[in-house]
């Protein structure tokens, strides 16, 4: 069969993709069919007009996918073990933010087209999941969850999400330790927090106390493991150490200071209020490390000091559990990037 892959000569998308993606386009909408001849490298080169590197890369990428199967002195043909089949996922989010943001397009983008995404906020809430659930009557193939909740809520919401069947349940960000599932891409944010403060130990040296802005009281909590790296590194490292929940203009920092910060609001009035203060120089004798990277960090100050989860990539290794059918428990990477702030 000569199939119609309709190349775009000015798209920016590279031919070899295109033509990945429209054989497999034709195998979704059944115009090609399990066990049809496609055209070899030579003659599809010459009908599109491509060079037949292209076609030979494309072919490549489609072989590795199980999507065509090439037999010796006949040629190429749809696999019969080819699976392009549009999986049911209800991704369920615990909060919008520019980080989750991050997630969901890299989750989107890695499924490309192989999937039928309903697309749900909890907001840390146990009666809003309830609600999710029971108002999805549909059948999933996958069920992804952010199972962040309020402390006293928290009991409850994972008794729930033990009513999934957990072949089809996935967690993201965060994995109770107790519930059953297919897979998780997670952060272990004791372990994090006091692997990167560990790698900043000389660096972290020059101050005296290292203080903890930890939003106690966020709508959205935050994982007290946090709390548990942060004091079991200053413990260890002889560090005086201090927890507050928000870092308001009425407080004053001094020098020798070492302020980790969670929000953004909290670090703009630590910013603030360093500049108002005689003497303090960020990076010299006040010390600011903050959570999560923003493009803003990099030049605020001569650059924030960070430590982040990859956020991108958490999207995609899930996307790809699901697309290889194959379960895993992955710690996802948590980096620190270096600036003048500390």
């Amino acid at each position: 069969m000569k199939p119609d892959l309709n190349i775009d000569d000015s798209s920016s998308i590279p031919k070899y993709i295109q033509v990945v993606k429209a054989i497999k386009g034709l195998v979704t909408s059944e115009v090609l069919c399990f066990g049809d001849k496609i055209p070899s490298i030579n003659n599809l080169s010459a009908e599109h007009s491509l060079s037949r590197d292209t076609v030979e890369k494309a072919y490549t990428i489609l072989k590795k996918q199980g999507i065509i199967e090439s037999v010796r002195g006949k040629g190429y043909y749809i696999s019969h073990h080819s699976d392009l089949s549009k999986y049911n996922v209800l991704l369920i989010f615990n909060k919008l933010s520019a980080y989750k943001k991050e997630i969901f397009n890299s989750f989107v983008i890695a499924l490309e087209d192989r999937a039928e995404i309903s697309f749900q906020v909890h907001h840390c809430e146990y009666d809003l999941l309830k609600k999710i659930l029971e108002k999805q009557k549909e059948t999933f193939d996958y069920y992804v969850v952010m199972p962040h909740f309020k402390k006293d809520q928290e009991q409850k919401a994972y008794s729930l999400l033990e009513s999934i069947p957990n072949e089809k349940l996935i967690f993201l960000d965060n994995k109770p330790d107790d519930i059953p599932c297919f897979g998780a891409v997670f952060q272990d944010f004791k372990s994090d927090i006091y692997g990167a403060l560990k790698s900043l130990t000389s660096k972290l040296k020059k101050y005296n106390k290292l203080i903890l802005v930890f939003p106690f009281h966020s709508s959205y909590p935050y994982p007290e493991n946090i709390l548990l790296g942060f004091k079991k590194f200053a413990v260890e490292e002889q560090f005086g150490f201090g927890v507050m929940s928000e870092f308001n203009l009425d407080h004053t920092p001094i020098e020798g200071e070492v302020y980790i910060v969670i929000e953004e609001t909290d670090l703009v009035n630590l910013i603030k209020k360093a500049r108002e203060m005689k003497g303090l120089i960020i990076g010299e004798n006040l010390g600011i490390l903050s959570y999560n990277e923003t493009p803003l960090k990099e030049v605020l100050q001569k650059g924030i000091t960070v430590i982040s989860t990859d956020f991108a990539k958490m999207g995609k290794l899930t996307a790809d559990m699901i697309l290889s059918k194959e379960g895993k428990m992955i710690k996802n990477e948590f980096s620190v990037i270096k600036r003048e702030s500390l």
